[in-house]
């Protein structure tokens, strides 16, 4: 017997008697990880619920090309962090600005965000989490925020659990040196 439960959704979505109401169901079942996938990258509710809805479009048109060398999940995971960096890199481009000073921008634009329920500290945090690499970054938010286990990471991220590992713990460290020299 076949174990792969994402066999089942894909004849669904590929079947043109089946293939809207199957995506409908894709959609719901997983958009709000996704949501918090792009969130995590672009910090802006607007932004983030647009990038979805980007990701949402290219996961539709490409439905027949996915070969199935990975879980559904992660493919769709891949296109949505790669839409959301596309934005952010597009974003800085449109303003004349390094994506690093979009992010700066963006972060302090976070307090006045009502759909940003964190404080001062929050706030910290994420500049701290914007000087890392852009690698330790995804590591940090994925494993701090989205509680993903190494295991899932390396699957997600086509990584070495060890390498995962060894970038969250420089994460950390880079991360505490920044807030306490904040602190200074």
């Amino acid at each position: 017997m076949d174990n792969n439960p994402d066999k089942e959704i894909i004849a669904l979505l590929i079947d043109p008697k089946t293939k809207d109401r199957a995506f409908g169901e894709l959609v719901h079942q997983y958009k709000k990880r996704l949501y918090w996938q792009i969130r995590h990258i672009v910090l802006n509710h607007d932004d983030a619920d647009d990038v979805l809805q980007n990701t949402f479009i290219k996961i539709y048109r490409h439905l027949p090309s996915f070969k199935g060398d990975s879980k559904l999940f992660t493919w769709m995971y891949r296109i949505a962090t790669n839409e959301a960096l596309t934005f952010i890199k597009k974003a800085a481009k449109r303003n004349f600005i390094t994506q690093q000073e979009l992010m700066d921008l963006k972060i302090d634009q976070l307090s006045g965000d009502h759909y940003f329920d964190g404080n001062e500290a929050e706030i910290k945090l994420q500049r701290a989490i914007a000087r890392l690499p852009h690698k330790q970054q995804m590591v940090f938010k994925m494993k701090y925020y989205q509680n993903y286990t190494y295991i899932a990471l390396s699957e997600l991220l086509g990584t070495s659990v060890g390498g995962l590992k060894s970038n969250y713990h420089i994460a950390q460290k880079k991360i505490t040196q920044y807030l306490l020299n904040e602190t200074l």
